[in-house]
């Protein structure tokens, strides 16, 4: 099964994660299927902190993959539905 998820990056007390369509029997840092945007929890502008490409995260859940929780929240402060079988467009 495929799952949107984080990948970490950056250093100590300093997070930067890519948003990435992974298999769920992976490890949280090992290759990705495709990275589709990145996150910054530090940035304090919320528009550069979530870049995300919402066409192809519409296209990865249009096609069976569960977001995790964080990603889920993330999807929806882009204006992504993350709802299953929600309509692509």
């Amino acid at each position: 099964m495929v799952k949107l998820r984080l990948k970490r990056y950056g250093r100590r007390h300093r997070p930067f994660y890519r948003l990435c369509a992974m298999d769920q029997r992976s490890a949280r840092d090992s290759e990705a299927i495709e990275e589709i945007g990145h996150f910054d929890p530090i940035e304090k502008d919320s528009q550069k902190a979530l870049t995300l490409n919402a066409e192809r995260a519409r296209y990865w859940l249009s096609v069976g993959a569960q977001p995790s929780r964080t990603v889920k929240s993330l999807l929806r402060k882009a204006g992504v539905d993350p709802t299953p079988g929600a309509k692509v467009g």
